[in-house]
């Protein structure tokens, strides 16, 4: 029995550093908001400019230039409009890059209960020498306690790793979010700016938010 937890923790660590990987290359900085995009954005100060903006985000495909690129496709749009479409893809997007953090907060919850599976395990064997042979012998003992402390150590190794990195990466989708959410509130303000004849009602700031 034993040797079902221990291939289960040893799954679960598999399984939580791939996602551990995953997550920390897919989540660099430079592959969601490249810098050339944010340039862009910056350097996007007219109607005329919105060619230019396109063609980036089109060199460098990532959930910003997603974003901006379907903005740009609806600036005939009343400002309001434009503003809930990108809302609902900006949660597509933000639902995207918080893929797999769900599968590390699992593995932080089911980790330290394997290891308490083990722990259980490990005493049953114990108690059970202990009731065929008596206490004459310690080798049954060592046996039973050395499960019980591998299965634990394991179980913590496997959770705290995850933890952290769930914490870390959580926290960091949250910076990318806003940072988005600046990012495509500054090119509509200026596009709606240079419009007069659109409609300038008000949208929510939370485009990039869930």
């Amino acid at each position: 029995m034993e040797l079902f937890v221990y291939a289960l923790l040893v799954l679960t660590s598999i399984v939580g550093l791939t996602f551990i990987v995953e997550r920390g290359l897919s989540l660099r900085w430079r592959k969601v908001v490249p810098p050339e995009i944010e340039a862009a954005v910056h350097s996007c100060q007219t109607a005329e400019d919105v060619p230019m903006l396109a063609r980036v985000c089109s060199q460098y495909p990532s959930p910003m230039s997603r974003l901006l690129l379907m903005a740009a496709e609806h600036l005939d749009w009343p400002k309001a409009d434009t503003m809930d479409a990108m809302q609902a893809r900006a949660r597509h997007e933000i639902t995207r890059l918080e893929r797999g953090l769900v599968v590390l907060e699992i593995i932080v919850g089911i980790a330290p209960l394997l290891g308490l599976v083990g722990t259980l395990i490990g005493m049953m064997r114990l108690f059970g020498k202990i009731g065929t042979l008596g206490l004459g012998d310690p080798a049954p003992l060592a046996q039973g306690i050395a499960v019980i402390l591998n299965t634990t150590l394991m179980g913590l190794l496997i959770a705290i790793p995850s933890l952290v990195s769930w914490s870390y990466y959580s926290k960091k989708v949250e910076t990318i979010a806003v940072e988005m959410e600046t990012l495509c509130d500054e090119f509509i303000r200026r596009q709606y700016r240079e419009a007069p004849g659109r409609r300038t009602v008000s949208a929510p700031r939370e485009a990039a938010r869930r």
